[in-house]
C-alpha cells in the first residue's frame, strides 16, 4: 500500500499555490487544521521535510519543490479522469466517429478539429480520411463529409465545392507550344489520375493514351511535379506551387477548372444530433462559409 494519497498531495499543491493554509482550507471547503493534519501525515509519512513557513506565507522546501514537480502530472490526469467521467455522467458522449473525404481541404480540417477539442476535450475523434470510390465508406460513422451521396440519404447537406484545375509543370511538353495545340495534344502524354478518383477527373473525357493512377492526393501531386504526366488536381493542395510557377494551369478551350460537391451528413440514428455532433457540424458550416470557399 501506498504511504501518501492524491488527496494529501493536492492540499501541497493549493497550500503552495494559495500561499497559506487558510486560503488552501477555504478552496477545499475544509477546516484549517484538516489541511494542517492531512500535510503533517503526509511529510510524517514521508520522512522528508515538504513545508516551512516565511513570514506569512507557506513555501516549499528544496525537497518538497523536487517531489511536488514529480507530483503534479499525476494531480492533473487525474483532475482529467474526474472531469471525463462527470461528462460521462452528464450525457456527453465519449467518443465520435468522423469519416471525412481527402479532397476536403487539410488546413480547414485540422482548424475544426482544433476549435472541436476547445470546446469537448473530454470527447475522442477518430477520424478516417477515405478516397471515396477507391475504399469501403463505413457508412456508420456519426459524421461524414463525402463527395456522394449514394444510398446515404435524410441528413445530408452541401458543404462546399472542391475546385480541380488541369495542370502540368512549368517544363512540360505542353506548356512549350504556343498556342496551346488543343486537347488532341493531351493523348500523346499520360494522364495522372487520383485511385478511380470520379467527380472532377471523369467529367472531362480526354482520349488519353494512358493512365497513371496513384493511391493518394499526395502522389499524384509529385507524379505531376517530376513530369510524369498532367492531371486534374485539387487547386487547394498545389496552391503553392501554382503561385511559385512550378505548377502552370493548362490553356485549355474548355474544362480547367473541375467542381466536385461535398455533402455534411448526420449518420440516420442520431435524431436528433446531440450537442457533440451540433457543435462539429456547425463548425464545419462556419469554416466554409468564408468566400474563399
Amino acid at each position: 500500500m501506498h504511504k501518501t494519497t492524491l488527496e494529501q498531495w493536492g492540499l501541497l499543491d493549493q497550500v503552495v499555490r494559495l500561499g497559506s493554509f487558510a486560503k488552501a482550507a477555504e478552496a477545499t471547503s475544509r477546516s484549517q487544521s484538516s489541511v494542517s493534519y492531512n500535510l503533517g501525515l503526509l511529510q510524517s509519512r514521508l520522512g522528508v521535510e515538504l513545508l516551512r513557513q516565511v513570514g506569512r506565507r507557506a513555501e516549499l522546501t528544496p525537497a518538497g519543490q523536487v517531489l511536488l514537480t514529480q507530483v503534479r502530472p499525476l494531480l492533473s490526469a487525474f483532475d482529467y479522469v474526474e472531469a471525463r467521467a462527470q461528462s460521462m455522467r452528464s450525457g456527453i458522449r465519449s467518443r465520435l466517429d468522423l469519416v471525412v473525404d481527402s479532397i476536403f481541404p487539410r488546413a480547414l480540417l485540422f482548424s475544426v478539429l482544433r476549435q472541436f477539442q476547445q470546446r469537448h476535450p473530454y470527447t475522442q475523434v477518430n477520424l478516417t480520411e477515405v478516397l471515396e470510390n477507391h475504399v469501403d465508406i463505413n457508412t456508420d460513422a456519426d459524421v461524414m463529409i463525402l463527395s456522394r451521396r449514394q444510398d446515404i440519404t435524410g441528413r445530408g447537406e452541401w458543404l462546399m465545392n472542391i475546385d480541380f484545375v488541369a495542370v502540368a509543370h512549368r517544363d512540360h511538353p505542353l506548356h512549350q507550344v504556343t498556342p496551346f495545340p488543343g486537347e488532341d495534344a493531351l493523348s500523346r502524354y499520360p494522364q495522372v489520375r487520383i485511385a478511380e478518383l470520379d467527380g472532377a477527373q471523369d467529367t472531362h473525357q480526354i482520349s488519353a493514351t494512358e493512365f497513371w493512377t496513384f493511391s493518394t492526393f499526395e502522389a499524384a501531386i509529385e507524379a505531376v511535379l517530376y513530369q510524369v504526366g498532367y492531371g486534374w488536381l485539387p487547386q487547394e493542395r498545389i496552391a503553392g506551387h501554382l503561385a511559385a510557377g512550378i505548377l502552370k494551369i493548362l490553356p485549355l478551350p474548355h474544362g480547367v477548372k473541375r467542381a466536385t460537391p461535398l455533402h455534411l451528413i448526420v449518420k440516420k440514428d442520431l435524431t436528433p444530433p446531440d450537442q457533440v455532433v451540433q457543435t462539429l457540424t456547425a463548425l464545419f458550416k462556419q469554416a466554409t462559409s468564408g468566400p474563399e470557399c
